[in-house]
This record gives C-alpha cells, structure tokens and sequence, in this order.
C-alpha cells in the first residue's frame, strides 16, 4: 500500500511525501520477508511459497533502491529515472505475487464442475 502511495505522490509532483512512504515501506517489507521465510519454513507442501520469500527479498531491494536513489532529490525536486523505474518494477512485482496468491483459487475455479 505504501509503495501505491509512494506513486501517487510521484505523479502529483510530491517527491517529500513518496520518499516518506518509501521509507516507512522500508521496514514493513522487511516484516512481511520475514515472515513469509517463516510461513515457507513450516510449510513447504503449499505451493510458490517459497516464490512468494524470494519475491519479497527482490521488493525490498527495489523500495531501497528506489528509496536510496530519490534521497538526494528531495532538495532538488526533481524524479531521478531510477527511482521511478525502481518504483514501476515494485509495483510490477506486486502484480506478481498477487497473481501468484489467486493461482490456486483459479485452477480451482476453471475445473469443470462435478455433475
């Protein structure tokens, strides 16, 4: 949620705000990669998740390298490319592993049903 916000203050012009949301993402994605290493720990049988561990590591290393790259830009008030494109790739992945969440309830729901 806060790398959607983080990206809506970057398309109002709102760097300051993108770069706070960045920051408080920071150690919320590091929770949530932590936790999702946990749940692969103990449960090895459900399927993509240890995908979903990795991609969380892969998050984290975008929202830090989109949060590191638009540090300096706070006082000039510009968007550096890399932050931006840090930013796309994040969210991206997010699409990802939502799409990686509903698999199983769509191979579910394309079976045909029993008579």
């Amino acid at each position: 949620m806060l790398a959607v916000i983080a990206a809506v203050a970057d398309s109002r012009g709102a760097y300051g705000l993108a770069w706070d949301a960045l920051l408080l993402a920071v150690p919320c994605t590091v929770l949530a990669a932590l936790l999702s290493f946990g749940d692969y720990l103990e449960n090895r049988e459900r399927p993509f998740v240890g995908t979903q561990s990795v991609l969380w590591v892969f998050g984290l290393v975008l929202v830090i390298l989109s949060c590191a790259a638009r540090s300096p830009a706070a006082q000039t008030h510009e968007l550096p490319a890399l932050a931006s494109s840090a930013l796309t790739a994040c969210l991206s992945l997010y699409v990802v592993k939502a799409l990686l969440v509903l698999a199983p309830y769509a191979r579910l729901a394309l079976r045909p049903a029993k008579p």
